[in-house]
């Protein structure tokens, strides 16, 4: 079997799956968040009764993170709701913008965009904050009302996004109805060469099958190459299997994933045990493709798909308006050190926003040196308008005042984050242009699309 098919036996009490097979699966993880967290308990609500009790407090997660730091009311409410609901359920894990239960959430545009304005639970973006607070374990089924729940998939984990229905059925049973998709094996050998980085592999893979070309399939990324990547690399592959149509995206176990989750689970005094699940000989695949890393270079992926994949040295006659490092898959904390590399000492020619995934990456922003400079001081002289509040923020475009949102026709970004299908970051008139922080960085120096490899060192 293979790592899903594992993974989703186990789930459903079974020795063997095969692709194909419909099961009831048991989940160990719900998440939710301010989107689609309210419409997910009025469902339960609904089909369950006004004072029915979710299935296992301990087991849902509810994260507020993409419509918050906004003075839309009707966002605002939301993550009241939430509140209410946790309060009403014992829902232990909650991290919430404010610290009173009993108080309700209001962003305020008097004190501007840029100083933090959440408390001391807040934890950013639900698929960054999912593994720093120790919720991602190794063989277990994550499910999440969110498209990119698949970035869990990095840490040997079946993870994939379902709707608010289902969420709302997984709240009141733990289980839900899963048909096991077929697998694509992508192998990797070598190792990124210099300025490459993990985003130009999964986007060189997204414009070798196309935005579709892994509908209700999993992805199974392994091989020798795996073990070059960190796992803010895996996180940001896996994330985007959804790109491809994918159900999930899923990696082995190894040292390194050991590593992360045994130090996240005991930092926040989460569950600890775990059981990996290894790949059988005998596994079947619907699809293989070898993938020499060494031999990639920086990629675009161009306006309206990710499979729009182009050379970023080909497309220097592109010029641009914005630049945008920032969201679950590219506002990691290596993914501002790797931007950094390429401005620091220089100014940016372009409006250029950025936004931390967590508020985890922005104290790591703030604390972190290099040389007499912390990483956000080298960022801020270089023009980049960062702000303290994690969140989503631009990357789905949101309310009107979202910060970085791309409010006008005709203006051309180039981001750092997942998704360039028209309107995805604002007006449906602009266009966005997925690339590596790197490459972002470059572009923001130029105001053009701009290979990174010309300003690293020789």
């Amino acid at each position: 079997m293979t790592l899903t098919e594992k993974i989703l036996a186990r789930a459903a009490g079974r020795a063997r799956v095969e692709a194909g097979e419909n099961l009831w699966v048991n989940a160990d993880i719900l998440m939710t968040h301010d989107v689609c967290g309210p419409g997910t308990i009025g469902v339960f609500k609904r089909e369950f009764g006004p004072r029915a009790r979710v299935w296992d407090p301990r087991k849902i997660v509810i994260i507020p993170d993409h419509y918050i730091f906004t003075a839309d009311s009707n966002s605002n409410r939301n993550v009241n709701l939430l509140r209410e609901f946790v309060r009403e359920q014992g829902i232990e894990y909650f991290y919430d913008v404010i610290d009173d239960p009993a108080g309700t959430w209001q962003f305020d545009p008097a004190r501007g965009d840029l100083a933090r304005q959440y408390g001391s639970r807040y934890a950013g973006v639900c698929h960054s904050a999912l593994p720093q607070k120790g919720h991602t374990r190794p063989g277990e089924v994550l499910f999440g009302t969110d498209s990119h729940t698949c970035t869990a998939g990095a840490f040997n984990e079946f993870a994939t996004g379902i709707g608010n229905t289902d969420a709302g059925f997984v709240m009141g049973t733990g289980k839900l109805l899963i048909k096991v998709p077929e697998t694509m094996h992508f192998r990797l050998e070598g190792a990124l060469p210099p300025g490459v980085m993990a985003k130009d592999l999964i986007l060189h893979i997204i414009g070798e099958i196309g935005f579709d070309g892994a509908t209700y399939r999993a992805m199974q990324f392994d091989g020798p190459g795996v073990a070059t990547l960190t796992m803010d690399d895996r996180m940001t592959i896996a994330n985007m299997a959804i790109e491809a149509g994918g159900k999930n995206g899923i990696f082995p176990f190894d040292a390194r994933t050991a590593e992360y989750v045994e130090a996240r689970t005991r930092l926040n005094g989460t569950k600890r045990e775990y059981e990996p699940v290894e790949p059988d000989r005998d596994q079947k695949f619907v699809y293989e493709l070898v993938i020499e890393l060494d031999k990639l270079e920086p990629l675009v992926a161009c306006h309206p798909d990710p499979a729009q994949r182009r050379k970023a040295r080909e497309l220097e006659s592109v010029k641009l308006d914005r630049a945008y490092i920032g969201s679950c898959t590219g506002g990691k904390t290596s993914d501002f050190i790797e931007f950094a590399r390429v401005v620091r000492g220089r100014r940016v020619k372009i409006d250029t926003f950025g936004v931390p995934a967590t508020p985890e990456i922005v104290h790591d922003l703030q604390s972190t040196r290099w040389g007499e400079k912390t990483i956000w001081q080298i960022l801020l002289e270089a023009g980049v308008r960062l702000t303290e509040n994690a969140g989503c923020a631009a990357c789905l475009g949101g309310p009107v005042d979202t910060f970085g949102r791309i409010n006008q026709p005709g203006l051309k970004c180039i981001s750092a984050t997942n998704r360039n299908f028209p309107g995805r970051m604002g007006h449906k008139e602009s266009q966005v242009f997925l690339a590596s922080p790197a490459t972002v960085a470059a572009s923001a120096l130029t105001g053009h699309i701009t290979d990174p490899r010309e300003f690293l060192p020789a």
